[in-house]
């Protein structure tokens, strides 16, 4: 199995957004990938293997492939689509409150996940006036990406995010019975990133996802990596690391900002997930 490499496939600057279209898309073999992609279909139909499914597509099917999952496609009807890749760990996908959506969390993380559990079937599907919409933001990214003016780096990353938000609102409207369950899921990681800094207990994320104790824990730990009160802990010591950068407030005030009410306790955690403590890091920032 082929690994597509960033220097094969990105520009020679490095810049870390690529728009590849396929009209039609050709036999290619199953290959994985040094970077993700967002995949649109936007006409014909076939087939996409995962190397251990395949799940038919059709127009409007929209989905992502993270860096490390084979896939390919097979039985091509006409099939047109365009390939939106990017390199997340290079680009600001943390941006403002992009991470408040829930159809974000759900597109981005939970449906490649649970792709093989719900058979492909909580995938994005855009309807005809979405898909225009969808397309039309391709076009501008890679209009932006073709001409390379000045300027063009902060244009294409500004208009990759606004195609990723389109897609994530869209999804977060699908009536999809799969879809609305990832999106249950992915309300709790919203919650958890809307309100990291006021108590929040597990049983209040557990109601937040309609599922039972036991399912919610394993779930969120086998996609998210970590458990539900782990990943809010690593929140706020995200938060607190921008607030110590970019503030003069104490260390102590800091912690209280972000949801610590002991401020010793925070510097604990804050050493266990940074490995450095509080002070440290505003010592290096200075």
């Amino acid at each position: 199995m082929r690994k597509l490499r960033k220097q094969d496939w990105f520009h020679e600057d490095g810049f870390p957004i690529v728009v590849e279209r396929r009209d039609p898309q050709q036999p290619f073999g199953l290959h994985s990938h040094e970077f993700s992609e967002i995949v649109i279909i936007t006409g014909g139909k076939g087939v996409h293997l995962t190397g251990e499914d395949s799940y038919e597509l059709v127009t409007g099917d929209t989905f992502v492939i993270g860096g490390e999952r084979p896939h390919d496609y097979l039985n091509m009807d006409r099939l047109r689509l365009i390939n939106v890749m990017f390199d997340a760990n290079e680009l600001p996908m943390n941006f403002s409150d992009l991470n408040s959506l829930s159809g974000y969390h759900a597109l981005f993380t939970l449906e490649p996940a649970w792709r093989k559990r719900h058979m492909f079937n909580s995938r994005l599907q855009l309807t005809p006036v979405e898909l225009i919409e969808a397309v039309r933001l391709a076009d501008q990214l890679e209009a932006e990406l073709d001409d390379r003016a000045a300027g063009f780096g902060v244009m294409a990353t500004t208009t990759l995010l606004q195609l990723v938000t389109f897609l994530s609102r869209c999804y977060s409207r699908s009536r999809n019975p799969q879809s609305k369950s990832l999106l249950r899921i992915a309300e709790a990681i919203t919650h958890l990133e809307r309100h990291y800094s006021d108590p929040i207990t597990l049983d209040e994320l557990i109601e937040i996802s309609g599922m039972s104790r036991r399912n919610f824990i394993r779930t969120f730990e086998s996609i998210m990596g970590s458990p539900p009160i782990k990943y809010l802990i690593r929140l706020r010591i995200r938060r607190a690391c921008q607030l110590l950068q970019q503030t003069d407030d104490s260390i102590t005030r800091i912690a209280l900002a972000v949801g610590f009410s002991d401020s010793n306790y925070f510097s604990r955690q804050f050493r266990l997930v940074t490995g450095s403590s509080p002070r440290d890091v505003r010592k290096q920032n200075a």
